[in-house]
C-alpha cells in the first residue's frame, strides 16, 4: 500500500468507528413522477391570479373569463369567436391574451416586432413606413411588449398554460388514437358484409 492509500484507509477507519466495512440498508421504492395534485382548473386559476398580482391587468374580464380566453386560444379559436362566447369585443380578448402572454403566430404578420418596439417614431410615421394602419402599429407594439414580459418571466406562465391546456389536448388526442387503433386491431380480418 502506498502512503496515500494508507492515509485514506486511516480516515475511513476513523469515520466508521473502526468498522472495516460499511453497509447501508437499501430500500426498493417505486419510482414516481412528481405530479401537481391540483386539478387543471385550480392550476389555471393560480396562474391567472399570479399574473394579475404581478402585472396588474388592465382588463375588465374576471379570472374565470380570462381562463376561458386561454382555453379558447389553445382550442384554436379566433379572438372573434372567443369574444362572441364571452359577449365582449375582440379588442378586449386581444388585450386579455396579451396580458396572459398568449401570443399567436398570426399576431405579428411577419413584421420585425423588435424593430417596431424599439423605434421612437410616432405610430403615424411607422404606419407609413410599414404600410399598415396606426392601430396595427399599436397592436404590434402591444404584441412585442407581451413577448418581452413573457421572456422576462422566463416564459413560466406560458409554460404553465402549455402544460395544462396543450398537454390535455394532446392526451385527449392520444387516447382517441389508441381507442381507434385498438378497434382496428380488434376488427381486423372480420367480415363486414354479413347478411342476417
Amino acid at each position: 500500500m502506498n502512503d496515500k492509500t494508507e492515509e485514506l484507509r486511516d480516515i475511513f477507519t476513523d469515520v466508521t468507528d473502526g468498522e472495516e466495512t460499511v453497509t447501508e440498508s437499501q430500500e426498493n421504492t417505486r419510482g414516481s413522477l412528481d405530479r401537481d395534485e391540483r386539478s387543471d382548473e385550480e392550476r389555471l386559476e393560480s396562474v391567472v391570479q399570479q399574473m394579475r398580482e404581478r402585472y396588474g391587468f388592465d382588463v375588465s374580464l374576471s379570472d374565470d373569463e380570462l381562463i376561458e380566453v386561454a382555453r379558447g386560444f389553445y382550442d384554436g379559436d379566433s379572438d372573434a369567436d372567443i369574444a362572441a362566447d364571452l359577449d365582449v369585443d375582440e379588442e378586449t380578448v386581444f388585450e386579455a391574451r396579451m396580458s396572459l402572454h398568449l401570443v399567436g403566430e398570426d399576431d405579428a404578420d411577419e413584421v420585425d416586432l423588435a424593430a417596431i418596439r424599439d423605434r421612437e417614431e410616432d405610430d403615424a410615421t411607422l404606419a407609413d413606413e410599414y404600410d399598415v394602419s396606426e392601430p396595427q402599429i399599436r397592436r404590434y407594439r402591444r404584441v412585442a411588449a407581451a413577448e418581452d414580459e413573457s421572456r422576462a418571466a422566463n416564459d413560466r406562465y406560458r409554460d404553465e398554460f402549455d402544460s395544462v391546456l396543450a398537454d390535455a389536448d394532446l392526451s385527449e388526442r392520444m387516447t382517441t388514437d389508441v381507442r381507434e387503433d385498438g378497434l382496428e386491431d380488434a376488427t381486423e380480418g372480420m367480415e363486414t358484409d354479413v347478411e342476417f
